[in-house]
Order: structure tokens, then C-alpha cells, then sequence
């Protein structure tokens, strides 16, 4: 019966040192487990920022290509106002994306040295975003260039037009004036002179001085009515009565009543009827 009783409690001490070893192995696999986890999570956390990166960069890069196309069509018409903002706003989100991609290629380069992964693949896809963002970096500068040619072109293009504006302006006060001349002299040519009156006022004006007109050249000039030969070809004296003093070719002129009785002069040939003089004297009651 001892013997029975010590086997049982051996036995029994066997299996409770079975159960805490197994206990203890699922334990430090549990911890294993959850270890590799947290790695795995902040592989994952790490590789999804660096992908973020990669995309806000693609992302960049398409927008920039986006905006060079706008500016390739706005180029085409430099001189239009409407293209000129467009070009200049576009020119500013290029400069401001460029740098915003340089700045993420850079970080990229920075996440990639300071991560562990083996990641020559990635290393590779950031080479290859950072040579396209040169080259649009290159079409840039050349695209700059030539709007800023062309824009030199169209400030050395307004400058001419303003110089032949300002020649023309002055052409034209030249031409104004010389017309002005011309005008002026030819009214001089063309210009006659009349005057009707009684004669006690044409004697009081020295027109009429002891019976002869115009007997010398002082008599008031001022009493006279200024006209054109070419143009004034009637002349009314507003009187039943009038009489012309000074002498005029016949054939020349008829004077004729209008429907009042009174008297009108009309010049059928004024070159001839100016001929002996510019100075028309009529004597009126």
C-alpha cells in the first residue's frame, strides 16, 4: 500500500511539471508572434508612407504637364491679354510644383537611406521620377526662354509702333497745318468784298468821295462783307433801288428782282465778273 501511495503522488508530479512547460513554450510563441506583428505593422507603416510620397510626387508631375500644355496653347497668342494672365499664373504653379517635387524627391531619398528595407526597386523609381521632373525642369527653361524672346519681341514691336504713331501724329499736325495753309491761301485767292449802302453812308465811310468809288485806298474796309467768289454767287441788297457803283465786266452778272421787288445780284461768270476787282460797291435808297 506505501508503495501504491508513493507511485500515485510520482505520477502526479510528473504530469504538473508537463503542464507548465507547455504552458510556458505557448507563452513565449505568443510573444513571438506579437513581435513579428509590430515589425510587420511598421513595415507596412513605413512602406505606405513612402508609396504616398511616390504618388503625391506622380500626382506632381501630372499636374505640371497639365499646366505646360496650357502654356504651349497660351503661347501661341502672347500678345492677348487674357493669355497673358494665364501664362503668367501657370509659370507660378509650375515654379511652386517643381519645388514642392524636389523637396518630396528628396525626402523620398532621405525615407529610403534610413529605411531597412532592401529596396533597390524603389531606389530606382525615385532616379527615375527625379530625371523626369528634370526634364520637364529643362522643357521649362526653354519654354521661359522663349516667352521671354518673345515677349522682348513685342515690347521691341510696341516700341516701333508707338515711334511710327508718334511719326504719324506729327505727320498728320504737319499735313493739318499745310492743309490749313492751303485752305487759308485759297480763301485769300477766292476772297471778295461788298458793301451797299446810301449814298450819304458810303460818303461817311470814304467808300464814295466826290463822285468817284473807291477813289483811293482810304476808305473804311471794315464796312465791307467778306465772301467766297466761289461760292457766293447771289447777292441781296434788300431794296427797290440799287445801283452798282463799281465797275464789272457785262455779261457777267444780271441783277433781278425777287418776288418782294427787291433787288438781287447774280454772278453767272465770277471769274470774269472779279476780274477788274474784288471790291463790289452798290448804291441803295
Amino acid at each position: 500500500m506505501k508503495k501504491l501511495g508513493f507511485v500515485t503522488i510520482v505520477t502526479m508530479l510528473l504530469a504538473s511539471c508537463g503542464q507548465g512547460q507547455q504552458t510556458t513554450d505557448e507563452s513565449a510563441i505568443q510573444q513571438e508572434r506579437d513581435s513579428l506583428q509590430r515589425i510587420i505593422n511598421e513595415k507596412d507603416i513605413e512602406l505606405n508612407d513612402i508609396m504616398g510620397t511616390f504618388d503625391e510626387v506622380q500626382e506632381g508631375i501630372r499636374r505640371i504637364n497639365e499646366a505646360e500644355g496650357r502654356l504651349t496653347i497660351a503661347e501661341s497668342n502672347p500678345e492677348s491679354a487674357s493669355n497673358k494672365e494665364v501664362i503668367r499664373e501657370n509659370m507660378q504653379f509650375i515654379r511652386e510644383a517643381m519645388q514642392q517635387n524636389r523637396d518630396m524627391i528628396a525626402q523620398l531619398k532621405d525615407k529610403l537611406r534610413a529605411s531597412s528595407f532592401n529596396a533597390e526597386k524603389l531606389r530606382k523609381t525615385v532616379e527615375n521620377l527625379q530625371a523626369q521632373i528634370e526634364t520637364q525642369n529643362k522643357r521649362i527653361q526653354e519654354l521661359e526662354a522663349t516667352l521671354a524672346e518673345k515677349d522682348a519681341q513685342l515690347e521691341a514691336q510696341g516700341e516701333q509702333i508707338n515711334t511710327l504713331n508718334e511719326n504719324v501724329n506729327t505727320l498728320t499736325e504737319e499735313n493739318n497745318k499745310k492743309a490749313d495753309t492751303v485752305a487759308s491761301q485759297e480763301k485769300q485767292l477766292n476772297a471778295a468784298w461788298f458793301v451797299f449802302g446810301t449814298k450819304n453812308e458810303l460818303k461817311e465811310q470814304k467808300i464814295l468821295q466826290k463822285g468817284d468809288v473807291l477813289r483811293d485806298g482810304d476808305f473804311n474796309k471794315d464796312y465791307f462783307t467778306q465772301i467766297d467768289i466761289r461760292y457766293d454767287k447771289v447777292i441781296k441788297f434788300y431794296s427797290k433801288s440799287a445801283t452798282i457803283l463799281s465797275n464789272h465786266p457785262s455779261g457777267s452778272y444780271q441783277m433781278i428782282k425777287d418776288s418782294k421787288g427787291l433787288y438781287e445780284l447774280h454772278i453767272s461768270d465770277p471769274v470774269k465778273f472779279w476780274s477788274t476787282g474784288r471790291y463790289l460797291v452798290v448804291q441803295v435808297k
